[in-house]
């Protein structure tokens, strides 16, 4: 192709589908009149012909460059772009139909939504993959060359990310009416490096070669307000109202993201919001030489949605957090009240219209701003802003320890919300009469139950304040919700019981088994045929085939390329070279130490300490590799110095003639989705070794199971309904479950006691004290060694034996592939549960009610 030929003519705008979305959203009084303005324009012609030209436009006019001038970045830009441009048409469509035959809708708040690279999951939505990769062939580019130039969304950090990032693509493939609300992060979660060692964080600028599946809408800005004081007032008909002077400002910018479903025209929206300042630039002070003082509201205002998480440790930091939780709510429901719904809406209707799912109590701020809205805005009184609050918000905990229930200070709460604190007490006040009548006398009920805690200070409790608020709370596994009702939220389950529900977690199988494991793919629709994708209960069809000897084989020749795949991103990405022929042991997660990665950790040390002191034969050893994923909060000195631990530990084992072949650690730096698409499928063995009662879900064991690995984990989350379905002889149980957990705690736990009685543990812990693993010196590994003796406040000691057990049965299993593959096949066959798919039907019919379809 020449260049003259890459460059074709221009098109209007209009014709290419590409009227805004807003001028759709209030009803046909904000459309234009022109023809167009009825809907949305046709979807261009699914032909490699018509997306080369796509392509092309996008490339001279988008980027501005021709095709022989073009970078590799202005060539995915461009793709991307091309891509969006399909989904554009089949959004606008669904909202008119949608807008048409209004029906209640999802609005789901969630602090995090980890995305994960955006062209597959298009593509594959669209069914489009086949056609771009010919149509770049024509242009002389590499598809997957394009693929490795995008850049992971820094949007999210865990699993309460990806989960929301699974929901909401289920909801969209599923034709629900929903839209996702966020926050817009510059940089994200940190990228994680390791310098000797040691985690370093660095900003990931995930938005420096462009953000081109986002769609701003500066135009649509929302005010957002902070601090200043409160005025009573007496309005025209005598009664008393209140008015809220802010001290500050900032403007809420929106940015759309598209979220398709697969492959059946739909596509609802993923909203997030950036901060700006209300006057970002003072031309007089920057011309008296205040070049910094003249951009400072702007800066101020900006750090609002800079980072995920900021560091709270400190008083500002605690104060940016609660400013990121309240602006992104504040926009939100501001969004949805103002710009979603018709303008003429009562609303008194409002329960009919939305229900806003909180995910986790990052956005129960949203609470006391929707009352706010309804009585200052609307001029509603108490009780019936109250009343209708309650019909919209509800609940998901996603935690059991107690140091992740958020509280907010009093103070803090009043000096940047102070009319949000006002009805907060106002609620308190309501709620805990409540509570005397149903307990009359039982003051020490009230005191645990109500909103505003007393010690260490006076607080708001989020949770306490969400439970009350909404219609349903739910937790996201069986054990879970029952520690829910049971432990967490005990008081509020008995006084309302029926408040409660469970709906276990659940991963979207497009990305995580059709996008993420195309071998894995093939194979099941080669065996069971297609649909299963869009219906993952189809999966058991596979059971029959766990005892087809031919295809036990295939499914090993999957695993086996799926392994040669992570091998080449390891030495590509890291520069890791992982040995052939080994099992694949892999945990990753966020690092914390109820999750126990020590555990792991020490498992390996102990196999390393027989074969080199000679008590075990190397030969009677299953080579094994081990790979770790974690990234550890800022300042959690604990987990920081565990990823110093195992960094150690690997460098030592790597490079020890003794234990070439048999034993291997793999740490990459800065594990993420991209990364996780790529070894979830290649695992033989999956850690999900949490302390009992500790583990709200997970979700990374599902997507192991349903990618072919088989799981050793205690009866935590949701392994306890794996294992159920999977059966006992395809789950490798060791340890203490919960109520065992509840009482070695109640009688005092010694962990001296079980290092002094356990030899292997006791020369386990000796070597890594020994300064072995870090060059001599002992004080580089006391804390992690000094809080195992004498805290272990997750019982790693107590479970060490029993996880020696079962890993030798792994090791034994192991050895017999055709058992191991069986056992394997089974997993994925018995796991279409852990759909997302599933999960959204679950809480479409417990909690919120809503219609799919047209």
């Amino acid at each position: 192709m020449t260049e003259s030929q890459a460059v074709i003519s221009a098109q209007p705008a209009a014709s290419r589908g590409d009227t805004p979305s807003y001028l759709h959203e209030r009803g046909p009084s904000f459309a234009p009149k022109h023809p167009l303005a009825s809907g949305p324009v046709s979807t261009p012609p699914h032909t490699v012909d018509g997306f080369v030209k796509e392509f092309l436009r996008e490339l001279n006019y988008g980027q501005g460059v021709p095709l022989s001038r073009s970078s590799l970045n202005d060539q995915y830009l461009a793709l991307a772009r091309t891509v969006r441009g399909y989904l554009t048409a089949r959004w606008l469509q669904t909202a008119t139909r949608r807008r048409q035959k209004p029906h209640k809708m999802v609005g789901y708040l969630s602090a995090e939504y980890l995305l994960g690279r955006q062209l597959d999951n298009a593509l594959l939505a669209t069914d489009l993959t086949a056609i771009a990769d010919e149509a770049l062939k024509q242009c002389g580019i590499d598809l997957d060359a394009l693929r490795q130039a995008e850049i992971e969304p820094g949007l999210g950090n865990g699993g309460l990310g990806r989960l929301a990032a699974c929901f909401i693509d289920s909801l969209a493939t599923m034709d629900a009416p929903c839209v996702g609300y966020g926050l817009r992060y510059e940089y994200g979660i940190f990228k994680q490096t390791f310098v000797d060692g040691r985690q370093v964080e660095v900003p990931d600028n995930w938005l420096s070669m462009g953000g081109p599946w986002e769609i701003p809408h500066p135009e649509m800005e929302v005010p957002v307000h902070f601090g200043g004081h409160t005025e009573r007032y007496v309005g025209e008909d005598g009664r008393e109202r209140t008015r809220w002077i802010s001290g500050w400002d900032v403007l809420g910018i929106r940015y759309n993201y598209m979220v398709p479903g697969y492959q059946n025209g739909v596509v609802n929206t993923l909203r997030l919001w950036r901060a700006r300042a209300t006057r970002a630039f003072d031309l007089h002070i920057f011309n008296a030489g205040d070049y910094a003082e003249a951009v400072r509201s702007q800066t101020f205002a900006e750090n609002i949605s800079k980072v995920l998480y900021p560091e709270d440790s400190t008083p500002q930091g605690k104060e940016l957090r609660l400013q990121q939780q309240y602006f992104f709510v504040a926009c939100s429901i501001y969004d949805f009240l103002k710009h979603t719904q018709p303008t003429d809406l009562d609303v008194r209707d409002l329960p009919e219209r939305i229900i806003f799912q909180l995910n986790d109590t990052h956005p129960v701020i949203g609470i006391p701003e929707l009352m706010r809205l309804l009585m200052d805005d609307y001029d509603l009184p108490f009780d019936e802003a109250w009343a209708i609050t309650r019909q919209c918000f509800a609940y998901t905990c996603h935690t059991l320890l107690p140091e992740a229930l958020e509280v907010w200070s009093v103070s803090l709460m009043e000096r940047l919300l102070p009319r949000h604190m006002e009805i907060i007490y106002m609620i308190n006040e309501v709620f805990l009469e409540e509570v005397r009548e149903a307990f009359p006398g039982d003051e020490l009920r009230v005191r645990r139950m109500s909103i505003i805690g007393d010690h260490p200070e006076r607080s708001v409790r989020m949770a306490h304040l969400a439970t009350v608020a909404s219609v349903k709370v739910n937790g996201v596994a069986e054990l879970h919700s029952q520690l829910l009702r049971d432990k967490v939220l005990s008081d509020f389950s008995e006084m309302w019981p029926e408040k409660f529900t469970n709906v276990t977690n659940g991963v979207t199988p497009r990305r995580f088994v059709r996008q993420s494991n195309p071998n894995l793919s093939k194979l099941i629709t080669d065996t069971i045929g297609v649909g299963w994708v869009a219906n993952l209960d189809r999966l058991r069809e596979l059971e029959v085939y766990a005892e087809d000897e031919e295809f036990r084989a295939k499914f090993r020749e999957v695993k086996a390329l799926n392994k040669e795949r992570i091998t080449a991103v390891l030495k590509r990405r890291d520069g890791i070279e992982l040995p052939q022929g080994h099992l694949l042991d892999v945990m990753v997660k966020r690092l914390h130490e109820y999750k126990r990665q020590t555990l792991k950790l020490l498992h390996m040390v102990t196999l390393y300490e027989g074969i080199i002191s000679g008590e075990v034969d190397a030969a009677t050893v299953t080579p094994r590799t081990v790979v770790f994923g974690a990234k550890a909060a800022p300042g959690y000195r604990m987990a920081k110095e565990t990823i110093f631990l195992i960094n150690s530990v690997a460098k030592v084992i790597n490079n020890d003639p003794r234990v070439e072949g048999k034993l291997f650690i793999a740490f990459p730096a800065n594990y993420n989705v991209t990364l996780a698409e790529r070894l979830i499928p290649a695992a033989d063995l999956s850690e999900q070794i949490s302390l009992a009662g500790k583990e709200a879900s997970g979700t990374g064991n599902m997507k192991f199971a349903l990618n072919g690995a088989l799981t050793i984990g205690t009866d935590d989350g949701a392994n306890v309904e794996i294992r159920q379905l999977v059966g006992d002889d395809n789950f490798f149980l060791f340890g203490m479950d919960e109520p065992a957990v509840a009482e070695l705690q109640a009688k005092g736990y010694q962990p001296t006691a079980y290092y002094e009685s356990n030899e292997r543990l006791r020369r386990a812990i000796n070597l890594i004290d020994s300064g072995h693993f870090t060059d001599g010196n002992r004080e580089a590994v006391s804390t992690v060694i000094g809080d195992l003796l004498y805290n272990d406040r997750f019982l790693v000691l107590a479970d060490y034996q029993s996880y020696i057990d079962a890993q030798a049965k792994v090791e034994a299993a192991y050895a017999d592939q055709e058992a191991w593959s069986r056992s394997a096949i089974l997993n994925v066959a018995r796991t279409g549960f852990f759909s997302s798919d599933r999960s959204m039907r679950d809480y479409i019919d417990r909690i919120w009610h809503i219609k799919t379809g047209s």
